[in-house]
């Protein structure tokens, strides 16, 4: 990497004060939703999905500065892809506020909150669950393979992929999965088969974290919780088989975890 020069340093700074300007506006505004909901309680549900939706717009303006850094300064801007990453637990901050982070639940322990948001589409849930995602791997890959938020990002998007899931009003949901003259069909189908893919992964990653860095009983409880949790989900949309492999692999991910606290191997 070549030296960086003050030249080169001043052009940086110079191209990366609009974003910065833009990033101050919305945290500004930021403070000012956080004071409308603490003075009434209609709506706040609301108001806290847009907070979501600032996040994740900040996040992305923080990876564009990253990308500013590599094309004139030739390295990394850790500092703006931690913001960013700071940006996104907050999205999903603001998300388990609204329908909350519950795992492995039947949908009538969180109902009444999803229904605070009935005026919402589908389309629109679908479309912000995927812009948080893909504001998600930005940052990931911004930071690239060897970083020491390598275990932390499990977290991340662990929890990513439960709002995913509770954002979905699946009372409403179970009907337009087996109804193609609804209208709203192609779009549950769609988020299903989303939220599906993104348990399946975190669960993965739970374990992965677990076997191969921390070996905490609570990283293994969560994978379990997880599987269990696309288990409810399959059940759900009357997929037997997958419900079935899903119960025996988290069968023997607890049996396997209770062997390793009887071996004293789980912190």
């Amino acid at each position: 990497m070549a030296k960086i020069t003050a030249e080169d340093r001043e052009l940086f700074n110079k191209k990366a004060e609009p974003y910065r300007e833009l990033i101050n506006n919305v945290l500004q505004n930021e403070k000012e939703i956080l004071t409308l909901i603490e003075r009434e309680s209609f709506g706040n549900s609301y108001k806290k999905l847009i907070l979501c939706e600032e996040m994740i717009y900040i996040a992305t303006i923080q990876v564009l500065i990253n990308n500013l850094s590599l094309q004139i300064l030739d390295t990394k801007n850790t500092d703006a892809l931690n913001d960013g990453r700071k940006m996104l637990y907050k999205a999903i901050i603001y998300l388990e506020e609204c329908v909350t982070p519950l795992i492995d639940a039947p949908f009538t322990e969180y109902a009444d909150r999803v229904a605070e948001l009935a005026n919402m589409p589908i389309e629109k849930r679908y479309y912000l669950v995927r812009k948080l995602g893909l504001a998600i791997q930005l940052i990931i890959d911004g930071f690239g393979d060897n970083t020491k938020w390598k275990w932390a990002f499990v977290e991340l998007q662990g929890r990513y992929a439960v709002v995913a899931k509770n954002l979905i009003d699946l009372k409403q949901a179970s009907r337009d999965y087996f109804d193609p003259r609804s209208l709203d069909y192609d779009t549950t189908v769609m988020y299903i088969k989303l939220v599906k893919k993104l348990l399946a992964q975190a669960g993965e990653k739970y374990r992965d974290r677990y076997e191969l860095s921390t070996h905490r009983f609570d990283d293994m409880r969560i994978a379990i919780a997880l599987v269990l949790a696309l288990r409810r989900l399959c059940v759900i949309i009357n997929d037997i088989d997958e419900s079935e492999e899903l119960k025996k692999k988290a069968a023997v991910w607890s049996d396997r975890l209770e062997k390793d606290r009887n071996k004293g191997i789980c912190q």
